[in-house]
């Protein structure tokens, strides 16, 4: 039987890393506000043990899930210090862009972090514009395809803006798609195949 949100919240503080991580994931598909507090606390505790990235990628995931404005700050310190491509950096940019989606409906972070942050934030950013189907504004969604089209055609940062453009619409847009038809990359040319037929592809990330 599925943990209820309060087994998985007490679990979270389990002594075996896969426990926590079960929770944390656990929380992340219920996606409940309440949770937010507790999943803080437990990504606070977590972040000073590299060894355990896949709790820690599932409590950020979690929070992004659960909306929790309050854990922004710390996403956003833990984020300038992503250099290499991680899989966290890549929680921590779909979370931020999560959270600010549910409390204010604005996409600011991605404009952030596509001038400051690491390839791996970044390409959070973009997944969940993907995930979640979001259409951004026409300044913005310019400012994504002009950034995502200077890249070489085997950048993987290509695939989530691919994946994305399925809703999205503009002669530019459209170039980007017919652009990544021609990446060496399976998953860049099926994702935009599938975006310039308009169609939204099931994706189920880590």
């Amino acid at each position: 039987m599925p943990l209820t949100l309060q087994d998985a919240i007490d679990q979270l503080a389990d002594r075996a890393s896969a426990k926590r991580r079960s929770a944390a994931k656990r929380l992340r598909v219920l996606g409940d506000p309440a949770a937010g507090p507790a999943l803080l606390d437990a990504l606070r505790t977590e972040i000073g043990d590299p060894r355990t990235w896949e709790t820690q990628y599932q409590l950020i995931m979690a929070l992004g899930s659960c909306g929790h404005a309050p854990a922004v700050e710390l996403l956003e310190q833990l984020a300038a210090q992503q250099d290499d491509y991680t899989m966290v950096g890549v929680a921590l940019g779909d979370a931020l862009v999560r959270i600010e989606w549910t409390t204010d409906s604005s996409l600011t972070t991605i404009d952030r972090y596509m001038s400051t942050g690491s390839p791996s934030v970044i390409d959070g950013t973009f997944r969940a514009i993907a995930m979640l189907r979001l259409v951004p504004d026409d300044e913005l969604l310019g400012r994504i395809i002009a950034f995502v089209t200077r890249l070489d055609l085997v950048d993987p940062l290509r695939f989530w803006v691919a994946a994305a453009a399925a809703g999205w619409t503009g002669p530019n847009v459209e170039v980007f798609l017919r652009g990544c038809l021609t990446s060496p990359r399976n998953d860049v040319v099926e994702a935009a195949t599938d975006s310039l037929a308009g169609t939204y592809k099931k994706y189920r990330p880590l």
